[in-house]
């Protein structure tokens, strides 16, 4: 009894296993385990799609149906040539006040960060000791023209008496070299004077140039000297904010197409301080040298600035504006992604995803301006890319509106 047990358990063990062999694809789909045990002994091939995929794009194409996707047309249109940089604010003059002379502060006729023009009256120094050398000079000079006067009407009396041989050559030499020296003296004195009221100007400290006066650290009464080198010698500063510079730094790339732009004609440079806020100009210079440490080349723009939005050491936004691409073929640029070999992006033809690889010429305002790698016409993927890979179906959907944003509700108390 025992033996025949044990051959019938060992008959139900082999029924048992032949018939899970032979629905082991139906018992592993009902648990759950996803591809067969037949698969698993052949091997499965590497997908097409995958296998045409960049490093890090591979994977199984469409695992679970068409990728639904946003895409938007590419089409050729014409597109300004904008460069985009960060530009810092410049005084195209900034002035540091000093005296010329050894003299004290009488009067500050200008408040702190006020607006000047050129030749108003900022400063006035102590100008009596001035007045009063320039009074002695003008006596000296009113005596030397005396003497003058006196050695000419000499020279006449002397040549007349000459002239009837009541004279000699002696006393009519005499009185002209009188007078030359007299007209000498004049002539010293009168320069002596042009010097006195030379430096009696400089009591009077004007604008040289319009622009915006700093802080003012010295006040009526302080003592200023010309021999004062420290920083606090200068009485202010002025810096010309109208019209103003824009420094910011090119590439060395572009350098080519923005001399060919200033040999056409004006170069129009746009400074953003917002979006709301946006002021023109043109580009007035360009650096003779290319910095080798970062490849660019410095540009100054001159912005007229009446109404004071840019202000010096300020960063800004610059747009440089090279021209107009008649044929420009832009695309979102989010549609653009970054793999081992460049930039790529999908382009969908008859439901399929097709891998594209692009080079991008610039961008700006959100768009990246392809220089090769699309023709114009073909429909672009813009969303849903992250789940595409070469040759998948794609679902074209409309793109989701943005959700209006709503504020949040207050606490309740």
């Amino acid at each position: 009894m025992r033996m025949v047990r044990l051959a019938v358990f060992a008959v139900v063990a082999v029924a048992v296993g032949g018939a899970a062999y032979i629905y082991r694809d139906d018992l592993a789909r009902k648990l759950g385990l996803g591809g067969t045990a037949s698969a698993a002994e052949k091997g499965s091939p590497t997908s097409p799609a995958a296998s045409a995929q960049p490093q890090g794009r591979r994977g199984r194409a469409n695992p679970g149906g068409p990728v639904p996707v946003v895409v938007t047309k590419v089409a050729k249109k014409p597109l300004p040539i904008v460069i985009e940089a960060v530009g810092t604010v410049q005084a195209i003059a900034s002035i540091q006040i000093k005296s010329r002379i050894d003299s004290q502060i009488m009067k500050v006729n200008v408040a702190e960060g006020a607006l000047v023009k050129e030749g108003d009256l900022l400063f006035e120094l102590d100008s009596r000791t001035l007045r009063a050398q320039l009074g002695q000079i003008e006596a000296q000079i009113r005596k030397d023209q005396a003497q003058v006067a006196q050695a000419k009407r000499d020279v006449t009396r002397f040549e007349e008496l000459l002239a009837r041989n009541a004279g000699t050559v002696v006393s009519r030499d005499s009185a002209q070299t009188a007078l030359k020296a007299a007209e000498a003296q004049l002539e010293a004195d009168e320069a002596n004077k042009a010097a006195v009221v030379t430096q009696l100007s400089y009591t009077e400290i004007r604008a040289p140039v319009s622009g915006r006066i700093g802080s003012i650290g010295s006040k009526a009464g302080t003592v200023v000297r010309v021999g004062d080198n420290s920083p606090s010698s200068a009485l202010a500063t002025i810096n010309q904010v109208d019209p103003i510079y824009v420094a910011f730094a090119v590439p060395q790339v572009f350098l080519p197409d923005l001399r060919a732009a200033m040999a056409k004609g004006e170069v129009k440079v746009y400074a953003l301080v917002d979006e709301s806020r946006r002021q023109s100009g043109s580009i007035a210079f360009i650096e003779n040298t290319v910095d080798p440490l970062t490849g660019t080349v410095t540009a100054k723009a001159r912005i007229d600035n009446a109404s004071e939005g840019l202000w010096p050491g300020q960063f800004v936004k610059v747009e440089i504006v090279l021209g107009v691409d008649p044929e420009a073929i832009a695309v979102p640029a989010p549609a653009i992604q970054l793999g081992p070999q460049g930039p790529y992006l999908f382009v969908v033809k008859d439901g399929v995803a097709e891998l594209r690889n692009v080079v991008i010429k610039r961008t700006q305002k959100g768009e990246s301006v392809i220089g090769k790698g699309l023709e114009g016409g073909e429909q672009v993927v813009v969303d849903g890319q992250l789940r595409l890979v070469n040759g998948a179906n794609v679902a074209v959907r409309p793109p989701t509106a943005e959700p209006p944003s709503t504020a949040a509700a207050p606490p309740r108390g």
